[in-house]
């Protein structure tokens, strides 16, 4: 709800002003380390909070935990506005070393009309490597890969389908991190070519 209300510039309530209900995670993009709330009609909440109950929810003194959703709400909108920014780096090569759209790769593709948040799906060509298997290398850190570029870089990514994998950008995700990923994925295209 967040990352979409940022992507088109209004207001949470705008989108949700048909729905008979919403919940919201707190740690989902806001930072928080957990929490999230639910809006309804007095009687949905009401028969929620009931079940919740039952299943052995709550929680006491959560109240540091609410101070960290509502700093989390407050720069929502320039948290979030970052992290879309970053997946459009990452999806566009904005800046830095060459961007996946740029890299001409037989091996990846992104529809650039569809980054619209933070969220990048990454089209994989060919048989082979297939997305689980090019996630798994984008984990992987190799001796080559450090001796070839000087560090040793993580990226965990989602196998999404048959044909993609997903890229998602958080609060604790950095410009640094997604040139970084950039890069990652040069070398990995490069080695897989070879």
């Amino acid at each position: 709800l967040m990352n979409a209300a940022v992507a088109q510039g209004v207001e949470p309530a705008q989108i949700t002003r048909h729905c008979d209900s919403v919940s919201l995670c707190f740690s989902k993009g806001l930072g928080a380390p957990a929490g999230a709330v639910l809006a309804g009609r007095r009687d949905f909440v009401a028969e929620a909070w009931r079940v919740r109950k039952l299943l052995g929810g709550g929680m006491r003194q959560a109240g540091v935990l609410a101070a960290a959703a509502r700093v989390g709400l407050e720069h929502a909108e320039t948290t979030l506005r970052r992290d879309h920014d970053n997946a459009r780096r990452f999806a566009r090569g904005i800046s830095g070393p060459l961007g996946i759209q740029e890299l001409n790769s037989p091996l990846c593709s992104v529809n650039l009309t569809a980054v619209e948040t933070n969220i990048v799906l990454v089209g994989v060509k060919g048989d082979w490597p297939s997305p689980a298997e090019l996630c798994e290398r984008m984990q992987a850190v190799s001796e080559e890969e450090v001796a070839e570029t000087g560090r040793a870089v993580s990226v965990l990514l989602f196998p999404w389908s048959a044909r993609s994998l997903r890229a998602v950008w958080h609060w604790n995700i950095s410009a640094r991190d997604t040139e970084l990923a950039k890069n990652k994925l040069d070398f990995v295209a490069r080695k897989c070519q070879e």
